[in-house]
Order: structure tokens, then C-alpha cells, then sequence
């Protein structure tokens, strides 16, 4: 848990209310969802026993299976899930849009919009990853046979319990983790779980959570309670009134997801969020294609190259889906601000024009000075990017403590020495940037810093500066080593080149040359 976070749940419980640790939401909120919320037998694995589907909030679709350890009967099950699936991820692939690449050089085509699925919690990511993975592999024909749909809703299900480890990914969402990614609540993160709780703490206070902490549960585990006292008698003598007492137990949760989302909705997307739902509508083109074309499903397990990649393509997504969140959201910033790893200040000189001509050719390096009463802890030559400007670097150049005011130079001292010397902007005679902000004319407080940046990138490819393109005397800045710039991964070997243990041709087993 953060700093902040912690100071969040502390002023909930003072309050009686949760409190927000986001001021934008970080997560992609369809117009059309579908909501899906499954439930499975205790005891058994991965049994399931009803699930509530569908896409207005006014009609959901009831699935039951009256006898969840029949076999025949849990894939009647995923039949109609899948029909129920399948006809939603479908209708995505009526529109498309062309996206510019290489630089404009080159369009390529994808799918205008993609598919978004939601559930109650992370117990119902598992539920779905573990029925993706015994349906996925079914087939149509031999000795124990199912329908079409069954198989295709494995790879489907597969597909979204994936894209869910994505940091930043939108596929698949659950509304325990999306409400605790922007409210902290008075209570532990394991009550934070139970979602009518969660949300009873955001909509109305401590005092609604408490009174429906024993209702209903958001599955996909049942309470055991329920299980003894009124499901099991009803399946062990199959009661027709069994899919009716489910319903009654699954429209809370129901109403509390479309609660939920209509919550997240309130709240502006941020500036990022955009382009991440870009990359979600990537990855659901390339499967739906690869799908269509009668791709195999996804292995059982990846191998060892396999493994590596995706470990670093999920390392790379988290390193860019914080600082994003960082970017897009000054609560967040704060963070890392708390942790030296970022700082605020107002710019009280610029050089903006300044050139660097010690190389081969004058290059565009305009310098300027930040005043911080933050604890600065980087060391010149560190590289920071400012939220405000994702494009430009600044290189620290210098980290100078300012003297107490009654340590400095008087003001008349400091007006006698000429204002490149005294900043070391290297800014020409009479710059009026820089005289126009004279430190004189701002007594310095104990404890402030002043760093010496020097800027590139950002600013056009003349050797001025665009307007707007460096920050101008008297603007407020935040600072931080963070950056969302790519970073190429390692190159890893043909999976015939590691060993046989990774899954590489057996010892002695010499190919041809």
C-alpha cells in the first residue's frame, strides 16, 4: 500500500466515506459492455453453476445448470454461453478504420471498436481462465463430441482471461479492481473484495457497507451457508425452482455492476486511456482474424522462448501503463513525488534560444532554471520529462541549494553580477528572459533548490524554438525520471537454439548443416 493510499484509508474511516485517490479514470468504460457474472459449484472444480449475461441492464440472460457434475449438461452450459459470447464479439467486426504507420508512410486496417467484458471481481477472472481452458481444447466429432461453439468459446475466453494480465488492458474488467484503482476505502483490500460492500463505501458510507456485508455474494464461490441450508436439497432432488432462487441471489450483483460502471463513467478518461483501448483494438483484430482463418488454439502452456517473450511484453506494459497513470493523474504523480523520483517547481530563468555549438553542427539547446522547495534527489546529468511536454528531455545540468535569506546576497550584490554568470543559462548580453527573471527579484526560502536543465527535443528541427515549446518564466513544472518512451526488448533465441531442457533438440541430436 502507497503512502497516500494509506492516508486515503485513514480519512475514509475519519469520514465515514471513501475517499478518491484518482482524479481521472484509468481504464476504458464502454458505451456497450457486456456484463457476465458467473457462479460455480463449491467442491468441485471448476463446476459452473449459473452465470447472469448480457449487455442492457434491463434484460439479463440466465444460464443454470441443474446438475453442475453432469457432464453432458455443462456443456449444454457453454453452448449457450458461447452462442451468448460469441454473437456479442461479432458484432465488432462490422466496422473498420485505417491507422497511419511508419511515420504516414503506410495504412494498415483494423477494427473500428472492440469488445469489452466485464465481472464482478478477480475470482471471476479465474473462473473464466480455468472454463477458457477446459473448453478450448473440445472437439466437434469423435467419441465425446460437442457443439461448434463450445471450443470457440475457450479460445475466446482464453483470449480475454489473457489480455487481462495486461497491465493497462481494458478487455476484461473487474469491478472490485477498477473501483479500488480510483477509491480507497476505511476498510482492509480482503473486505474491500466483496463488491456491495466496496460500493456501499463510495455511494453512501461506512454505515450502508455494514449493512450489506452479509448479502449476497458476488460469486463466483457461493457462501457455504447458502449452499447447505438451501442449494444443496435443491439440486439433489432437482427442483424446478432452483433457476428462479439463482436469479433472486445473482440480480443484486447484477444492478451493483451496471452501479459500478455507470460510477467509473462520472469520472473524465484519461488523456492515455485513448490510446491504450487503441492497443486493446489491435489485439482483438489480430484474434478475431487469426480465429477466422481456423487458427489453432492457444497451447496448454508456453514454451520457454514463448514464456520469455510474453513475460517481457507484460514487463514492458507495466513499466508504460505507471507512468502513464502517472502522466495523466497529479495524485498518482504525487507518488513518486513523495518518493524523490519526481519534484514541482516554477521556472525563474530561461535561455530559450540558446545554441549549442561545441559539436559538429549548432544544435537547438535552450537551458533553464527551476526553483523547488522539494528534496531534489538526482545527480546532474540525469535525463527528467515533464508531464506537460511526454516529447522533451531535460538533462540536469546542476542541483544548487539556495541559502537561507539570511545567508544569501543582498540584492544589490547580485544585481552587480551579470545574470549568465550567475545562473549559468549562458544566455546572451541583455537576454530578456533571463533579466526578466533575476533571482533578486525572489528571496530565496531555506530549504529551495534551484536546477540548472538544458532541453532537447520537442521543440521543432529549426534552430528556434516553436512557441509554447519551452517553458516560459514563472510556469509551473513537475519533473520526474520516469518516461514513456519505447524501449526495444532483448532479442531472444530461435526456440531451437536453447537447450533441450527449454525445450531445444535433444543432446547429441545434430541438424544438418
Amino acid at each position: 500500500m502507497s503512502t497516500l493510499t494509506a492516508l486515503a484509508r485513514a480519512q475514509a474511516v475519519a469520514a465515514g466515506r471513501a475517499q478518491p485517490i484518482a482524479t481521472v479514470r484509468h481504464l476504458h468504460v464502454h458505451d456497450h459492455p457486456m456484463v457476465l457474472i458467473p457462479l460455480a459449484m463449491a467442491g468441485e472444480a471448476n463446476a459452473p453453476l449459473a452465470a447472469l449475461a448480457g449487455t442492457d441492464p434491463a434484460s439479463p440472460e440466465l444460464l443454470v445448470v441443474t446438475q453442475p457434475r453432469d457432464r453432458d449438461e455443462r456443456f449444454r452450459f457453454a453452448d449457450r454461453l458461447g452462442r451468448i459470447l460469441i454473437r456479442y464479439v461479432d458484432s465488432f467486426t462490422d466496422a473498420t478504420e485505417d491507422v497511419p504507420t511508419d511515420r504516414g508512410k503506410d495504412i494498415r486496417t483494423r477494427y473500428a471498436d472492440a469488445p469489452q467484458l466485464w465481472v464482478p471481481n478477480p475470482g471471476g477472472v479465474d473462473f473464466l481462465r480455468l472454463f477458457g481452458r477446459s473448453t478450448r481444447f473440445r472437439t466437434v466429432d469423435g467419441e465425446h463430441p460437442v457443439p461448434a461453439t463450445v471450443p470457440l468459446l475457450g479460445r475466446w475466453l482464453t483470449f480475454f482471461a489473457n489480455s487481462a494480465e495486461v497491465p493497462g488492458s481494458s478487455l476484461l474488467a473487474n469491478a472490485v479492481q477498477a473501483l479500488t484503482l480510483h477509491w480507497a476505502t476505511g476498510q482492509s483490500g480482503a473486505e474491500d473484495a466483496q463488491l456491495g460492500v466496496l460500493l456501499a463505501w463510495i455511494e453512501e458510507g461506512a454505515e450502508a457497507a455494514r449493512a450489506v456485508e452479509n448479502g449476497p455474494v458476488a460469486g463466483p464461490a457461493t457462501d457455504p451457508d447458502f449452499d447447505n441450508r438451501v442449494l444443496g436439497p435443491l439440486i439433489e432432488r432437482d427442483a424446478p425452482e432452483l433457476p428462479e432462487v439463482l436469479r433472486e441471489l445473482m440480480l443484486p450483483t447484477w444492478e451493483r455492476m451496471w452501479r459500478t460502471l455507470n460510477l467509473l463513467r462520472r469520472l473524465p478518461a484519461g488523456s492515455r486511456v485513448a490510446g491504450r483501448w487503441d492497443g486493446d483494438k489491435d489485439a482483438y483484430t489480430a484474434f478475431a482474424q487469426y480465429v477466422a482463418e481456423g487458427g489453432a488454439p492457444q497451447p496448454r502452456r508456453d514454451g520457454a522462448v514463448a514464456a520469455a517473450a510474453r513475460l517481457q511484453r507484460l514487463e514492458s506494459a507495466a513499466a508504460r501503463y505507471a507512468v502513464q497513470r502517472a502522466f495523466d493523474d497529479p495524485l498518482v504523480l504525487a507518488e513518486y513525488r513523495l518518493a524523490g523520483a519526481a519534484f514541482a517547481g516554477t521556472v525563474t530563468l530561461a535561455a530559450p534560444d540558446r545554441i549549442d555549438d561545441s559539436g559538429k553542427r549548432p544544435v537547438l539547446r535552450p537551458r533553464i532554471m527551476v526553483r523547488t522547495a522539494e528534496a531534489v534527489r538526482v545527480e546532474p546529468g540525469a535525463v527528467l520529462t515533464s508531464p506537460a511536454r511526454p516529447g522533451q528531455k531535460a538533462r540536469v545540468v546542476s542541483v544548487t541549494p539556495v541559502p537561507a535569506a539570511g545567508l544569501a546576497a543582498s540584492a544589490g550584490d547580485r544585481a552587480a553580477v551579470p545574470a549568465a554568470d550567475r545562473t549559468g543559462l549562458a544566455a546572451p548580453p541583455g537576454d530578456p528572459a533571463v533579466a526578466a527573471a533575476d533571482p533578486a527579484a525572489a528571496p530565496p526560502v531555506a530549504g529551495e533548490f534551484d536546477v540548472l536543465l538544458e532541453l532537447s527535443g520537442g521543440m521543432g528541427r529549426k534552430l528556434v524554438a516553436e512557441p509554447g515549446s519551452v517553458p516560459a518564466v514563472g510556469e509551473r513544472l513537475v519533473l520526474t525520471t520516469l518516461s514513456d518512451e519505447f524501449r526495444r526488448g532483448g532479442v531472444l533465441p530461435d526456440p531451437s537454439e536453447t537447450p533441450w531442457t527449454h525445450g531445444g533438440p535433444p543432446v547429441g541430436d545434430e541438424s544438418p548443416a
